[in-house]
């Protein structure tokens, strides 16, 4: 069950977010009574910013219009701290807005990729819009559910041995397809297969985690393997044969399809190589052949903007010469996404701008005439959900798009295609983002450095305490939509705000090819916005804090290596070190191939005089910071070269996460570390402690860290 944001006392927290037999009752009150919080309440109304509410917001994935236009369905999903899981819950609303959501099905749990991110569970329309057809991972399966849109019921549909991969509809809607691998009892022998005869390691074993189910894949504890891109993990016989089945929906048989039977595959952009080479993205046309399509665009004299794209169209896939679109908005512009308006010959794409703090807009393209007109603009995303690649939900005269921006948690809105009149459609989050508002909002803030390079960044002023400029705490990497803890979402930028630290988010600057410039190029950053907000007597340039997830991780210690700017630093990430070099070398040539293209870094004994300006554990005298390491067990055993010799010196405190991938996603786990660093910041940059009980010994600790640590220079206020 999900629930609400809302700090109302009369609804307890154990009510469910929609309830089975009254439909939207307690939903509807919730939501009316929160309009009337947000008309009527006065700063005084407003409740604390707590981390547990920012990993509480509601998310929404990728909205899908039914065929006739008149009908939107999405997915939602938040966190149970209680359970220690997601829940997610599909409905379906009018695009009027005249009517509120409703609920149809339960979502089951998200379904997430290796390095931890919920992945998109789009849903697909029958074709007389009754019905919802979507993937869930329910009672430790994947199938394939069907969903009435009246709320009566949903069922599974494959009830398979094995996990459904994906899946499609036939045109009349009578008949579904699904492909499968390995059945869940295969992949759960070789497991424990392995186990008994011991398990043999080679460059696809993940050395550096436990090795027998230990990672997180598709609802529970799997073995895992090296699969795919640098360090991306699947499950045992993921590589299993995929062969396709199908649903004959009226009397409810299933058969084994043929491979001549199975669903044609729609062209991918390797298959452009050859005639349109550097295509990286294709959006069809419902029912005809034109294609529109996304080419990497070169640009004059830099090797940084490898984010511009071409947009451009093909009339049909056997088409050798793109019609590109030539006006302003389609040139060496960062275009995310491209979808058809239906019925037409517009095509939909949406630019993310750097120059604008990565804000989003969406254009559209008539492919006749070349004419390009705005639709909309927004301070944040304005797409599909989280993932700033993912889109709207369309039909041929509006869209429903999820808004979110750096201090507006996500909500749906319907949008105008011709006006770019938008409507708000659903908002569950609506009382935090009142509270932030009348506390701690964001501000878009623009400065340069030294050497004239622009940066931006979202800036949460703390409140005002009356004892002078507030400490800093900043997060390098990536600020896009609402920004509950920067890249990661570790640190709870909102709460450090209302706690008294003026709270940052840094965007990084154009993409650098040595990772030296781009390391610089972040502490650059830092070291300008620190010299500018003092400037202005908004912070105090004495008390900063740092922390970062995976490059912002790299920055962060880059930063407290080769600066006393910092006070205090916390990473959840590893860098490059001999030992990481070790744990990955069987991975063979495309890894080493990665390390020198991102790194410069060979192995250490053939470039040493690089590996000793990269690796931290070759610059541990330099690094007087404190610093909080909260990793995941994937990762953390590639930093003990140098966390122990900082431990030992009383400047690390290190915490490992049982199971977890790249990005920490569970939700105790997140809420450990959101409260973690906030204590952590308010220690070391305000000297301040919080007594609840079981608190004790973390504190003990960093007493003892700042009584025999050498990190002086800095002292708390």
């Amino acid at each position: 069950m999900l629930l609400s944001n809302m700090s109302i006392q009369s609804f307890p927290r154990s009510a469910k977010w929609v309830s089975r037999s009254t439909g939207w009752s307690i939903a509807k009150s919730m939501a009316l009574l929160a309009t009337a919080m947000l008309a009527f309440a006065g700063p005084s109304c407003a409740d604390e910013i707590s981390p547990r509410r920012l990993l509480e917001v509601v998310d929404f994935g990728a909205p899908v219009v039914s065929p006739n236009g008149t009908r939107v369905a999405f997915r939602v999903e938040q966190a149970s701290i209680e359970r220690n899981t997601y829940d997610s819950v599909w409905y379906v609303q009018d695009m009027t807005g005249a009517t509120l959501p409703r609920r149809v099905a339960d979502g089951g749990v998200p379904i997430r990729d290796s390095a931890g991110g919920s992945l998109p569970m789009p849903a697909v329309w029958s074709p007389d819009g009754q019905w919802i057809y979507y993937r869930a991972l329910l009672d430790g399966r994947i199938d394939v559910w069907r969903a009435a849109i009246d709320g009566s019921g949903a069922v599974p549909l494959t009830l398979d041995p094995a996990d459904v991969r994906e899946f499609s509809l036939s045109a009349d809607g009578k008949t579904l397809r699904y492909s499968v691998g390995a059945t869940r009892q295969e992949v759960m022998q070789a497991e424990q297969d392995e186990y008994d005869r011991g398990i043999r390691i080679d460059g696809t074993v993940p050395i550096g985690q436990p090795l027998y189910r230990s990672g997180n894949l598709e609802g529970r504890l799997a073995t895992q393997r090296f699969s795919g891109a640098w360090f991306d993990r699947a499950s045992l016989l993921a590589g299993a044969a995929e062969h396709w089945k199908a649903v004959d929906l009226a009397p409810g048989e299933r058969r084994e399809l043929l491979s001549g039977d199975a669903p044609p595959r729609l062209p991918v952009p390797s298959d452009f190589a050859e005639h349109v080479p550097g295509t990286t993205k294709l959006a069809f046309e419902p029912g005809k052949g034109r294609i529109a399509l996304l080419m990497q665009s070169e640009v004059a004299g830099s090797s940084t903007d490898r984010s511009k794209v071409q947009l451009a169209m093909l009339p049909d896939a056997q088409a050798r010469k793109p019609i590109q679109c030539l006006a302003a908005p389609c040139m060496r512009r960062t275009i995310t996404s491209v979808l058809w308006r239906i019925g037409t010959d517009d095509v939909l794409f949406t630019t993310t701008d750097r120059e604008d703090a990565l804000a989003q807009s969406i254009y559209r393209w008539n492919v006749r005439s070349g004419k390009v007109s705005l639709v909309v603009q927004s301070r944040g995303l304005i797409n599909g959900g989280r993932d700033r690649f993912s889109t709207c939900g369309l039909s041929a005269a509006a869209m429903a798009c999820v808004v979110a921006e750096a201090d507006l948690p996500p909500r749906l809105e319907w949008i105008n295609l011709q006006s770019g009149q938008r409507k708000l459609l659903f908002d569950p989050n609506a009382a935090l983002a009142r509270d932030i508002a009348l506390t701690v909002p964001a501000q878009l803030i623009r400065w340069n450095d030294a050497a004239g390079r622009s940066f931006t960044g979202q800036f949460f002023a703390a409140r005002p305490s009356g004892k002078g400029a507030p400490p800093l705490f900043i997060t390098y990497y990536s600020c896009t939509g609402f920004l509950r803890g920067g890249v990661g979402d570790e640190w709870p930028l909102a709460s450090l705000a209302e706690r008294g630290i003026s709270a940052l988010c840094i965007n990084q600057g154009p993409s650098r090819n040595d990772a030296v410039e781009r390391y610089d190029q972040g502490l650059s950053a830092v070291q300008s916005v620190i010299a500018t907000l003092a400037s202005q007597g908004r912070i105090d340039p004495t008390r900063v804090g740092m922390g970062g997830l995976s490059f912002g991780s790299e920055v962060t210690l880059w930063t407290a290596t080769r600066s006393d700017l910092l006070s205090a630093a916390s990473v959840t990430s590893p860098m490059a070190t001999p030992n990481y070099f070790l744990f990955s070398s069987l991975k063979g040539d495309g890894f080493f191939a990665q390390l020198k293209k991102a790194w410069g870094l060979g192995a250490p004994a053939d470039t040493a005089a690089r590996w000793s300006v990269i690796s931290p554990a070759s610059n541990l005298d330099r690094i007087n910071t404190p610093i909080l390491m909260q990793m995941p067990e994937q990762e953390y055993l590639y930093a003990l070269e140098y966390a122990i010799p900082l431990m030992r010196r009383n400047l690390v405190d290190l915490y490992a996460f049982p199971n977890e991938p790249h990005q920490k996603f569970l939700p105790r786990h997140k809420l450990a570390a959101y409260e973690r660093n906030l204590d952590w910041f308010s220690f070391w940059l305000m000297g301040t402690e919080d007594p609840a009980r079981g608190k004790e010994a973390q504190y003990l600790h960093w007493r003892s860290m700042r009584s025999h640590g050498t990190a002086a220079g800095r002292k708390p206020g």
